[in-house]
Order: structure tokens, then sequence, then C-alpha cells
């Protein structure tokens, strides 16, 4: 793969190049990917959606927009710093194409604030959800009239997936969706493979897929523009990753693992004690032993620790990709970058303690379990009035289910695997607190 390439403005539906040394770096391209993405109202509807712990349950904790934003915070610093070495090692780049080392850090904060824009409401529960509705409930009749790949789609719903036709499908009167850059489309994609072969390898690029069969034909467009590289054959469609999707994943990965902790050490559900066991590992050679005492606030001590794990992650996480850089280019490097970080060990430590205090802790158990039950019913009711009403055999009651349906979602859709994901990304779509209101209008529950 060429970083020239790899870095095209290009958007959906263009009919003419866009070249960087053209750009208004007053309004640059990939910045305005970024623009376009907090703008829209799936990026709006993650303020209502759990990160870890049920909003109602806590004082101030994460949601997926405070998550979302501050991974795109670390994100761009990763690609900042990142980008500097590139432009140094390949100076061409800046000096013949006009990139500068601010572009990759803009590219990654876009696709790192899209990277939750697919998942569902109540958590990742709410993924398993919509795909045991197919699997292991009423929507296993549909699984004979649908492809195997389609099928998998559902019974496998994924966020990253369901993201990716957030980004980029049209509908009418909004053609190509958002219109992002193909190279922040590339970095978005951790994933970049099909449904099926499910996990056919240990890379880290196999370990989910990152579109539906609806989109195979414009990711293969998006794929070949920038130049991935193609690792499966045949029928299959699946790519190795865009260089700076690993950039993405770190910023995630350390986000969720220093943040979430956070989040639990503030909620009483980690000790500080264990705290600072556990963050000093990764603090020890930046803290500032005196200013650090004089913190008064476990508050500020927790705050003080955060910023300074962060940093040292991020700095880890550059070192990582500049030292494997060629690898990754050649598609040679199957690993996340904290995969082979100095602190692994360190970072699992965290998560570890995080899963046994803070996933499963009761409130997080009674969100998932409240979710499961709302999207059953909810998918359960929509699906069939869609169907329904497609087949011209609605009763009164799919009738009045369709009439809660928003206006953009009352479209054709000729066949069954279609309107089955569109339901499934209606219901995706919906925040925590709309998902619960609709459950009860549905289910004439008063609570």
């Amino acid at each position: 793969m060429k970083w020239e390439q790899l870095l095209s403005l290009k958007r959906q539906g263009d009919t003419f190049k866009r070249l960087r040394k053209e750009q208004d770096d007053t309004r640059l391209g990939f910045e305005v990917d970024y623009d376009r993405i907090i703008f829209s109202a799936a990026f709006r509807s993650l303020q209502d959606k759990t990160q870890v712990i049920p909003l109602s349950k806590t004082d101030f904790v994460h949601t997926r927009l405070t998550h979302s934003l501050e991974v795109s915070v670390v994100g761009r610093s990763i690609g900042r710093l990142v980008g500097k070495k590139i432009i140094e090692k390949y100076p061409y780049l800046q000096e013949i194409h006009g990139f500068q080392m601010n572009d990759f850090g803009a590219i990654v904060a876009a696709a790192s604030l899209a990277h939750d824009i697919g998942n569902p409401p109540f958590g990742h529960s709410g993924e398993k959800a919509i795909g045991e509705y197919f699997s292991n409930g009423n929507g296993q009749k549909y699984k004979a009239d649908l492809s195997n790949k389609e099928w998998q789609d559902l019974i496998d719903f994924e966020g990253n997936a369901n993201g990716f036709s957030v980004l980029t499908s049209s509908r009418p009167g909004n053609e190509g969706g958002l219109r992002i850059s193909y190279a922040t489309l590339g970095a978005y994609m951790k994933y970049p493979k099909e449904s099926l072969p499910k996990k056919p390898t240990q890379d880290i690029a196999d370990k989910k897929y990152g579109f539906f069969q609806s989109d195979v034909s414009f990711f293969k467009e998006v794929a070949s523009e920038l130049g991935m590289i193609a690792n499966k054959t045949g029928n299959d469609v699946g790519f190795e990753r865009h260089p700076l999707a690993y950039l993405v994943e770190a910023a995630d990965d350390i986000c969720y693992t220093i943040i979430d902790f956070e989040d639990g050490m503030n909620l009483g559900l980690v000790s500080e004690d264990y705290a600072l066991e556990y963050l000093i590992k990764l603090v020890k050679d930046s803290i500032d032993t005196n200013k650090y005492n004089t913190l008064t606030t476990k508050e500020d001590r927790i705050s003080y620790l955060r910023a300074l794990a962060i940093g040292s992650l991020i700095n880890d996480a550059v070192k990582v990709f500049i030292e494997n850089e060629e690898l990754i280019l050649e598609g040679k490097f199957p690993y996340a970058l904290t995969d082979k970080s100095k602190y692994k060990a360190q970072m699992d430590d965290i998560i570890k303690l995080s899963v046994k205090n803070i996933y499963q802790s009761r409130e997080v158990i009674e969100k998932e379990l409240t979710g499961y039950q709302i999207i059953n019913i909810l998918l359960d009711k929509f699906t069939t009035a869609f169907n329904n009403d497609f087949d011209g055999k609605a009763s009164n009651f799919d009738k009045l289910v369709m009439q809660l349906l928003p206006e953009k979602f009352k479209v054709d859709k000729e066949n069954l695997y279609d309107r089955l994901l569109h339901i499934c990304h209606f219901i995706s779509l919906l925040t925590d607190g709309n998902a619960f209101i609709l459950y009860n209008t549905i289910t004439a529950s008063k609570s």
C-alpha cells in the first residue's frame, strides 16, 4: 500500500480528482469529515446511549458520545505524532502531494469520532440482542429465504458494519450518506471483511466483520481507490487493514481501558487503593510525586493519573506503529498495536479488574437484561409489520406500528434481506431512552 493513495480525499459520487495541494487549508477535506459526523443525527443520538454504566442509575458517567469525543481527541494526537514521523520518512508526500502531519491527525480523529456511530442502544448487549432475535427468537423463520452471508449479517449483527452503512448509505435526497472521504472510511474500517467466513484467521482484522452484504459493492470501490490489499479468494471479500485503522483501534483501546476504569473508581466500584496499584505501573516514569501529593480529592488524583496513563499509552502506540510501519503497508502485521505494547500486561490487568467490578456489576446486568427484552419486542413487532405491509397482509395492529416508524424509514424494500436489515438499522439508531419509550408504547406499559 502507498501513503499517497491511502490518503485519498475522494468522496462518494465524485466526478473529479481531489488533490491535497489544491485544498483550502482553512477547511481541509478531512476536517469536513469531522464536521459532517459531529453534526449528524446519528452522532447526536450517542448522547443517550450507554457506554457501560446505565445513565439513570448514577451521577456523571461516560455516554457513547463523550466516549467517542475522547477517542477522537486521543486519535488526533496519535495521528499527528505518526504523521510527523511519516512525513519525515517520506518527504515527497509533502513536497509533491502537499500532505501535512496534521492530515493524519484529522483523518484518525474523524474516523475515531465515528467508531461507535452504528452501535445499537444498551451497549454491546444491543448487538447481541439483535443477533439472538434471529438466531434463537422469532426471527429464525426467515433463515430459509436468505443466503448464508445475509443470514450471518443478521445473527451476528455488528455495530462496525452498521456504522459503515450510517456513514455511506443513500436515501432519497441524501445520496451517498454523509459523503465522507475514502481515507476516513478506510481508517474507520477496523474489520474490512464480510460476515463470512467467520474468523478465518487469527489476524486482528478478521476478528469481526465491517460491512453488510448490502454494502459490499461500495466498500470494494473504497478499498480499490485506497489501494488496500485483498486477502480473500473466490466469492469472499476481504482486505488487509488501512494503516490508520490501527491508530483508531489504539485510541479506542486506550480510552475504554483507562476511562471505563476511571468511571468505576468514581462510582466506588473500584477502590482508590486498587486504582493506584494498577495505574502507577503505567505512569511510574512520568509521575510528579510532589504534585500528586498536593492533590487533596480522589477525583483530582484519579484525573491526574488518568491523564498520565493516556499519555504513556499514546507514545507507546506511536512507537509500535512506526517500528512496524513497513510491515503494516505490506499487510503483514496481524496484531492490534496494544498487543505489542510494553504496557500490555498492565492493560490486561486493568481490563480484568474492570470486567469483574464494572462490566459484571448489578447495574450493568440490569441494563443488559432490560435491553434484551426491549430490542426483542421492538424487532419482532416492526419486522412483522414491515413485512406484512409489503405483502399486503397488514393487520390493524401492524398498521398502527407502521405509523410509529419515522418518515425517513418509510421506504420500499423489495427483498426480504433488505427489509430485515432496514428494521435492524432503525432499531440500532434509537437511543436508550427512545427505545424504552417505544417499547412502552407498543406494549401499553405505563412504567
